[in-house]
């Protein structure tokens, strides 16, 4: 099973390529998480683009969870793995950069690794400042809040810098303190409609994929996850975690072996207006001037609408809640209790339930 599996892995790219020949015969720009690609001239790019995503999908025979949960996550995990197909995104932004591509068994830098070692594993390399809008309103002061972080003072360790510092004297080196700013996950979720998504909104949506702060998007149909990383025209463009892959642990030379975390079978697409109307927005601000473009986007391609997508105010709303930026969560459940009982997962763990990746 294990070398049928790979021998038909090995011909994705060459499959791949042949499904992007059942794409239209267009001019019009394919747009992947802020970049623009040609289709008629530039498929290999595009190729490149989507393989280069670190895919996660359903796993099987991983340690239960608990020590006595499911071993399995096929069949009710596919947000928990779009929602690591977006960190992982992020985290790419913020050690590799969006321009950084994969290639199939060729030696990738050192912080690639990590990511797929520690995606589940927060610690300072890989921490953000994740910020959730709320109300449909993402509140730039709260952000600036939250991101705008002060170290100490190399010659007066332990003081705080004073009060009256400001964004000035630290920019003509006035003062031994420097503004820094922790890297921004950005989730805005949203309901575009009802029981469908508003047309109103289809042209605005599209326009954040076009952003370079683009993480994607969440969503998909009840019941199916999916991550959306571009558009073409009114079709989206989406990585699905619904293929059950066997857990890859980490080798004993601490690299992991990534050969089943890039899809190389042909991008899936979906109609706009086929998306449920429950979405999360993703975007990633690595620099405070990243966030400053962002909004400057926003309130150009976002807030032009008659009806809008969601609100950019600078300010804090009064009459909400004081803004905590949030801490670094205790954990203190491994999730298993919440699973009333693995009967019914245990028909995934079947080997017949494999999907094999071949077309």
């Amino acid at each position: 099973m294990e070398s049928y599996f790979l021998s038909k892995y090995e011909d994705q790219i060459t499959i791949f390529t042949d499904y992007l020949e059942e794409y239209p015969d267009t001019d019009e720009l394919v747009w992947i998480l802020g970049k623009q690609h040609l289709l008629k001239t530039e498929k290999s790019k595009l190729l490149s683009d989507i393989s280069a995503r670190l895919w996660f999908t359903y796993r099987r025979k991983f340690s239960p969870i608990g020590g006595t949960g499911p071993s399995s996550d096929a069949g009710w995990g596919c947000m928990l793995r779009c929602g690591q197909m977006m960190l992982a995104q992020a985290l790419i932004c913020r050690h590799l950069g969006r321009d950084w591509s994969w290639e199939k068994q060729k030696e990738q830098p050192k912080e690639y690794q990590r990511i797929l070692q520690k995606l589940a594993l927060f610690d300072e390399w890989n921490s953000l400042a994740v910020y959730v809008s709320m109300d449909n309103t993402v509140v730039i002061e709260d952000i600036k809040k939250m991101c705008r972080v002060l170290p100490l003072s190399i010659d007066t360790p332990g003081d705080r810098p004073p009060d009256s510092l400001t964004a000035s004297n630290q920019s003509k080196g006035t003062s031994a303190y420097c503004s820094a700013w922790k890297p921004l996950l950005l989730i805005v979720p949203l309901r575009l409609g009802i029981n469908q998504i508003n047309p109103v909104y289809v042209d605005a949506f599209k326009e954040c994929f076009k952003m370079p702060q683009s993480l994607g998007a969440l969503g998909g149909k009840p019941n199916n996850a999916y991550y959306f990383i571009g558009f073409l025209g009114d079709e989206l463009i989406f990585l699905d975690p619904h293929t059950t892959q066997t857990f890859v642990d980490t080798e004993e030379n601490g690299t992991v072996n990534d050969q089943t975390f890039h899809c190389l079978q042909s991008p899936q697409r979906m109609n706009i207006l086929n998306l449920d109307p429950s979405v999360a927005l993703g975007f990633f601000c690595k620099e405070e001037k990243d966030f400053d473009n962002w909004c400057s986007l926003v309130q150009k391609e976002i807030l032009k609408e008659n009806l809008r997508m969601f609100e950019l105010v600078q300010k804090h709303p009064s009459h909400w809640p004081p803004f905590v930026p949030p801490a670094k969560p205790e954990v203190t459940t491994t999730g298993a209790e919440f699973i009333d009982s693995t009967e019914q997962l245990e028909e995934f763990d079947l080997e017949e339930d494999f999907e094999i990746l071949s077309v």
